[in-house]
């Protein structure tokens, strides 16, 4: 009771704004001694402030990490390290000093206090200014009877205009009416108010909320009328869920396939301009993941930053080794495609061997910047997280890029007479193989921003580029080799199939029957989703 009504106090201050101005170092020195009953007085007191640092406090608290230091009886918060503890003020952050395990005495908190301080500070959380950290401190609160927490609900409710967030209040309001014990003797409106937030949670997907479901549609104590409104609401729930699930899945397809064609975009420009089978285009999509590490090797204080720049930088590197491959090794062997297999394989373990030896033969980790960091819910009850949402985006961009490139530039010009008729295109002036170098390094450079993007989902390490070599290639034979729109969806088809294959078969056999099906697909039509113009298509 004396819990309930400090709570109360707690929450009605923080929705009227009016604590107490007491100063927040006071109520924090107030845990240094007592019970655990007087603790937790303390701490419902700490939580009625509004200084945004009592968060940060009750956090501390609830991890076990604030001490008292004997000598001075002041709250301190305390590190273990080599030769002792690490101190630092708990307000300021600042570092006092060192202890030894003897000079400080831990702030001890059991399971009761822990739960106290969860709800102090989701009831703090409540009057948040962003929607997000408001619905993430009610979706905490879920399946709560304190009738505290439940009059800061109602409270909440009556100011809030998120429409989400009110969603999920009434969600909770409802719960709680739910989670009262079953009486036979219950009278008529206690049961019509018990049918309509059952009703009310229909569709809902939080665990709490269905583990409420299930238990009130067995229930033998309940009525038939609420047992079959429970398993009316599961059911809407279970058909969300399932929906759910099959969006998730084309996600995870759109996601893996955007994957594919930005690592297959490159292999698709030197295969239908060259025919040359490069083997060493995975190797290039590391150099361009190395490259991300390194940049933010160089600058660890500005990840994003280093992120951003690696984009560029990735290109002129791999697209540098690209050129450098072509004038020295691929050139010499223009029109024997076997022996260019042979030899770009060949330089596929140099160029791993390599890297094992400038940076080990460990995964490396390329640090996700805050920007990308978190998940976004496009519609209700579906998160998707905001990296792989952005590197959907990104292929797309890369796409579109290196579309207009070809569409609309010199370059692109040259390039795609090059590809249809290379005597023609010499007689009007082209130098051939000034375009096959270009050519080449503009392929091998879109391989080291996929290599960028690949980073962020992906460990960084030597063999990074084996895993997708063999994608990319089933990716441009089934598209048409040297169709960049054949890329694009022969990429968002490979994908999509295997996410979609994988639920019902597994992984293993997911690729397995994707690989039978393209084989199936290339002998009816050898050419491909888009038939390619060029000489590779003449022979």
């Amino acid at each position: 009771m004396q819990r309930a009504l400090g709570l109360a106090l707690v929450v009605g201050l923080l929705i009227s704004a009016t604590a107490w101005a007491a100063p927040i170092d006071e109520r924090l020195q107030a845990l240094a001694h007592g019970t655990i009953a007087e603790r937790a007085s303390a701490a419902t007191r700490l939580a009625e402030l509004e200084d945004p640092r009592v968060d940060d406090l009750l956090k501390l608290l609830a991890a076990g990490k604030l001490y008292r230091q004997r000598s001075t009886d002041r709250i301190v918060v305390a590190e273990r390290g080599d030769s002792g503890y690490l101190l630092s003020d708990p307000l300021t952050g600042d570092v006092i000093g060192s202890a030894r395990r003897r000079d400080v005495r831990r702030i001890a908190v059991n399971n009761a206090l822990r739960e106290q301080l969860a709800e102090l500070r989701a009831a703090r959380a409540l009057t948040a200014n962003t929607p997000g950290t408001r619905r993430a401190a009610v979706d905490a609160l879920m399946g709560t009877t304190d009738p505290t927490l439940l009059a800061a609900i109602n409270t909440r409710l009556l100011v809030e205009e998120d429409p989400r967030t009110r969603t999920r209040l009434e969600a909770v309001l409802a719960t709680a009416e739910l989670a009262r014990p079953t009486r036979p003797d219950a009278g008529a409106e206690v049961l019509k108010a018990r049918l309509e937030a059952i009703e009310s949670l229909a569709g809902n997907t939080h665990p709490e909320v269905r583990r409420l479901l299930l238990a009130r549609a067995n229930d033998a104590a309940a009525s038939a009328e609420e047992r079959s409104a429970a398993t009316r609401s599961m059911q809407v729930t279970k058909q969300k869920l399932d929906w759910i699930a099959r969006f998730e899945t084309l996600f995870f397809g759109l996601s893996l396939g955007s994957v594919l064609v930005l690592a297959a975009m490159g292999l698709a420009i030197t295969f239908g301009v060259m025919g040359v089978i490069n083997m060493a285009h995975g190797e290039l999509i590391m150099i361009g993941a190395y490259t991300a590490f390194v940049s933010q090797s160089l600058l660890p204080a500005t990840p994003g930053l280093a992120l951003l720049l690696s984009i560029p930088l990735a290109f002129v590197v791999a697209g540098g080794v690209g050129m450098l491959l072509e004038r020295t090794v691929i050139r010499h062997l223009y029109g024997r495609p076997l022996e260019t297999l042979l030899a770009t394989f060949g330089v596929s373990l140099v160029l791993q061997q390599s890297v094992r030896s400038l940076f080990s033969p460990l995964n490396q980790t390329v640090v996700t910047p805050d920007a990308l960091a978190g998940t976004v819910e496009l519609f209700e009850d579906f998160d998707v997280t905001v990296v792989r949402l952005s590197v959907v985006a990104f292929s797309l961009a890369v796409f579109l890029i290196v579309q207009w490139l070809l569409r609309s530039t010199r370059l692109g010009l040259a390039i795609r007479a090059v590809a249809q008729n290379r005597r023609m295109a010499t007689a009007l002036g082209v130098r051939g193989s000034r375009i096959d170098a270009l050519t080449f390094g503009l392929g091998a450079g879109i391989a080291g921003i996929a290599g960028v993007a690949l980073s962020q989902l992906t460990n960084v390490g030597p063999n990074m580029g084996q895993a997708y070599i063999i994608d990319s290639f089933l990716v441009v034979v089934f598209g048409g080799v040297g169709s960049l729109w054949g890329t694009l969806l022969g990429g968002l088809s490979i994908g999509m199939a295997n996410k979609v294959l994988e639920p019902l078969t597994g992984a293993v056999l997911a690729k397995i029957l994707v690989l039978v099906l393209i084989i199936a697909f290339i002998q009816r039509r050898p050419e491909g989703l888009f038939p390619n113009r060029g000489r590779a298509a003449r022979g």
